[in-house]
């Protein structure tokens, strides 16, 4: 045996030259690389096959697939012209016939705001003190007393000259004639430039919004 012979090879190898023997690695480390390689991809064509499947049968994603669906519509206010129906119901300032009565212990009111009235195109009926049941017993600024079919007529017309003033009924039986009560809070009349917006406001109403189709993919 050479003195260059590796130890426990029996002497069945000899170093002759530049060559030497080749040593086989291990093959465990090898194995279980092959063995992680092998699971991992197992386990990714499971998890592909699995989707495939559940795409088989339900249909796939139909919505995607047909391309957008149809517009949803939804209504949007838009502004469109509409005749007011209590314009047709209403009377003209001429056609109402005022009582104008003062429930304050301070005189003249009542003349004055009857003259402002019928200067306002208002017929003008008695003036004078309220009545028992009224006089000194009204706290606000006054009170709009007619008829109950004038509720949605002559009251709201002429409300537009005292704003804030409280509507009554009674059982007369002429709904264009009304009583304008003065309360102990009155100051006067709404200006006339405010009272005329309010007029025309409620005669002859403005367009209302009325519903139209937006769509929306």
């Amino acid at each position: 045996m050479s003195m260059l012979t590796p130890p426990g090879m029996g002497g069945k190898y000899r170093i002759t030259g530049d060559k030497y023997p080749r040593m086989r690695r291990g093959r465990s480390r090898t194995r279980i690389v092959l063995a992680v390689v092998a699971s991992v991809a197992a386990i990714g064509l499971i998890g592909w096959g699995s989707f495939q499947l559940v795409d088989v049968f339900t249909g796939g994603d139909k919505a995607s697939a047909a391309g957008p669906g149809p517009a949803r519509c939804t209504k949007q206010p838009s502004a469109s012209p509409s005749p007011g129906k209590a314009a047709a119901k209403l009377p003209a300032p001429a056609k109402i016939t005022v009582n104008v009565l003062n429930a304050t212990t301070r005189g003249g009111l009542a003349k004055d705001t009857a003259d402002e009235l019928k200067k306002r195109g208002f017929a003008i009926g008695d003036v004078g003190n309220a009545t028992k049941a009224y006089d000194k017993k009204v706290k606000g600024i006054g009170i709009l007393l007619g008829a109950k079919t004038a509720s949605d007529a002559a009251l709201p017309v002429l409300g537009t000259q005292l704003a804030g003033a409280e509507l009554k009924t009674d059982t007369r039986p002429k709904p264009a004639e009304v009583d304008l009560i003065i309360g102990t809070s009155f100051k006067g009349l709404t200006p006339k430039k405010d009272a005329d917006k309010a007029l025309t406001a409620l005669t002859h109403p403005g367009p209302s919004a009325s519903a139209s189709p937006s769509c929306a993919p």
